[in-house]
């Protein structure tokens, strides 16, 4: 499937580093360090960090467990350097994919300077909460607990829902901050309070990068958002995006990709009746690719069933899903 069009709209952030730069030095005061940001599937961790880095660099979707890699946002202000780091939904994994995405980001925990633990803010707490509050007691990481989505608590469960998560921060010593990652309500309070968690120290990144991830990274996720979207329940976890190659000339960027699924009903569901899913998923990640790159782009798109690939390490760890250090 090819789309080709031309750029709706442009954006100049860098996404990735390429070739000599300069880290300036950090001022007295400054602070830096890494935030990993933890919490069941589908409660807004990808929003969240999108806003706070001001730029899309993660995929978000209406379906549960989206996030799959550790993906860094880095936010840069007069005073600090914060690199955000998303983690999939901690979860009870079905599967070897599962377990790799649900041991990354207990990993993430120990790796990181303050841990925003994330909660859906428009039901009270839950079993899961509670499961992910005590795996956080057991690490010496400090914790933020963020009770995200107050825009969509019910008003007569208001004081139900706040006194819940109270509850729980309080049992752990935790400081609680409420916020809408949607609206972006009390977030500049959550950034605040974030940044008197970390020390004084450098720029680790450039001032002006909003990622670590390369550009191949982002396209596939890009990618893999709008099958997500436009197929919603029908093809929810089976997919996995390859960059198989990418071919860059002053007037266009051409991209190449295998949308990797289980079975051979699901090719047909993301092809669709004369091509037309596959249509719509590619042109409507070519204007994301063409914002990200800032140019006009070809983009061919390929399927190719590959069974039970979420069960297989050698598989997984073709497509770029590994237990990371």
């Amino acid at each position: 499937m090819v789309v080709e069009a031309q750029v709706t709209s442009i954006d100049n952030n860098i996404f990735s580093l390429s070739g000599e730069v300069t880290i300036p030095q950090a001022p007295p005061e400054f602070k830096s360090g890494f935030i990993g940001i933890i919490g069941r599937p589908n409660v807004g961790k990808s929003t969240l960090m999108n806003q706070l880095v001001g730029q899309k660099i993660a995929i978000t979707s209406p379906v549960a467990q989206t996030t799959r890699n550790r993906l860094r946002g880095i936010l840069t202000t007069e005073k600090a350097q914060i690199i955000f780091v998303d983690t999939p939904g901690i979860h009870k994994p079905h599967h070897q994919l599962g377990e790799v995405l649900v041991q990354n980001a207990k990993i993430a925990v120990e790796s990181v300077d303050v841990v925003l633990f994330v909660v859906d803010g428009s039901a009270p707490c839950g079993i899961g909460d509670r499961y992910i509050a005590d795996l956080l007691s057991r690490s010496q990481t400090p914790v933020v607990l963020g009770l995200n989505k107050i825009d969509q608590q019910p008003p007569d469960l208001v004081n139900q829902i706040d006194e819940s998560y109270a509850s729980l921060a309080q049992s752990h010593q935790w400081q609680l901050a409420k916020f809408s990652a949607k609206t972006g309500d009390e977030l500049p309070e959550l950034q605040n309070l974030l940044i008197e968690k970390l020390e004084t120290g450098p720029y680790y990144y450039p001032p002006d990068l909003v990622t670590d991830q390369p550009e191949r990274f982002i396209m596939s996720e890009l990618i893999r958002e709008q099958i997500l979207l436009l197929t919603r329940e029908e093809v929810p976890h089976s997919v996995a995006i390859a960059i198989d190659k990418v071919e860059e000339t002053p007037s266009i960027t051409r991209v190449l990709a295998t949308i990797h699924v289980e079975r051979d009903s699901q090719k047909g569901i993301i092809i669709g009746k004369g091509g037309s899913m596959l249509k719509a998923i590619g042109s409507a990640a070519r204007e994301q690719i063409q914002k990200l790159i800032a140019g006009k782009v070809y983009l061919e798109l390929f399927v190719k069933v590959q069974p039970k690939w979420r069960h297989s390490r050698t598989r997984l760890a073709e497509l770029g899903y590994r237990v990371e250090d």
